[in-house]
């Protein structure tokens, strides 16, 4: 692990960063490095409806094009769908020998859809946390915790620069573990799919509906389901399972030992081996990279469809009761 005192922030002096994007991470790692005491430009498409917000932030907005010329060091923060596009049409020409490129996940690189040339720098700075939550916690004196890999040195300083870069927008206060462009790639695929997103997403659904189809208050579904999950996963962040498990009753405890096993079972398990196939051979991207080229049909149908699914409309009627959760439109 590396901390604040292993990074030298020095070493952005006279060095312009070039974000490129400002959505959930780019507006925290462009705000976070300009408190840093760092010269930070934001790259953005014409007519981007986030330069504005930028512009209100006290940050220099410049056509991608234009940013990536100026930065030593260029940081890709637009979707990863995009990054092919993007880098092949607007960032490469700009990115000359001894310049360092990073990234904020190492999907386009490990899938080969970006090649950085020969004679630049490549690196990989991935806050682990979602963007609202590297700003709120740099703000208050705490950083989220990162990960840092280095795919090419050409210029032997790209271990420390970039570790420079992760300090700048908050990591090293957390902690900063060195990996690989793949194993960052690989894990964080699988976490999303298996367990973060998908999984926790499929588990949700799959007790409120049991609930409701018994004939149980789909109100009562929710808060059993949904709701109370939060107040699960911020024990076991703070305490771990053992944490968690001393936290909670004994009934739900002997509940969970007993009873668990049998929702994910040796089938479930089998099953995630599958996915963590699937994106260890490339399928899962090869897949996605093609939703994407035949304009996302299949991807905005099931956007939709779960948007409309009785859990959300359940979700949205009692988040409107509750005062203290920000229940704004999503941005």
């Amino acid at each position: 692990m590396f901390y604040d005192d292993d990074a030298d922030l020095s070493l952005l002096d006279g060095k312009t960063v070039a974000i490129i994007g400002f959505g959930s991470q780019g507006h925290a790692h462009a705000q976070n490095l300009q408190d840093s005491g760092v010269d930070v430009v934001v790259g953005l498409r014409e007519g981007s409806g986030s330069a504005d917000k930028a512009r209100a932030a006290g940050l220099e907005v410049l056509p991608i094009a234009e940013a990536a010329s100026r930065g030593e060091l260029v940081m890709v923060l637009v979707p990863d769908e995009l990054h092919r596009q993007v880098w092949e049409g607007e960032i490469a020409d700009g990115i000359a020998e001894g310049k360092m490129v990073l990234f904020g996940h190492g999907f386009s690189v490990h899938y080969g859809e970006v090649e950085p040339p020969p004679g630049v720098d490549v690196a990989l700075v991935a806050p682990k946390g979602p963007g609202h939550l590297v700003r709120r916690q740099f703000k208050e004196g705490s950083g989220v915790p990162g990960l840092l890999a280095v795919q090419q040195d050409a210029t032997g300083n790209a271990h420390a620069l970039a570790l420079a870069y992760a300090k700048g927008i908050g990591c090293t206060r957390g902690g900063v573990i060195e990996t690989s462009f793949k194993d960052e790639t690989e894990t964080d695929l699988f976490g999303e799919q298996a367990v973060l997103c998908g999984g926790a997403s499929e588990l949700v659904q799959a007790g409120f509906e049991t609930l409701v189809e018994a004939g149980y208050d789909p109100q009562m579904a929710y808060f059993e389901c949904l709701h109370e999950l939060k107040l699960i996963v911020d024990l076991m962040y703070e305490k771990g399972l053992a944490g968690m498990r001393w936290s909670i009753s004994n009934t739900a405890e002997y509940g969970d030992y007993t009873r668990g096993k049998r929702v994910i079972t040796d089938d479930t398990r089998e099953r995630m081996r599958a996915i963590l196939g699937e994106i260890q051979s490339g399928d899962f991207a090869r897949e996605w990279i093609a939703e994407n080229r035949a304009g996302q049909e299949n991807f905005q149908r099931m956007r939709a469809e779960q948007a409309s699914s009785q859990v959300e409309t359940t979700g949205r009627r009692l988040r409107s009761m509750m005062a203290w959760i920000d229940t704004g439109e999503l941005d």
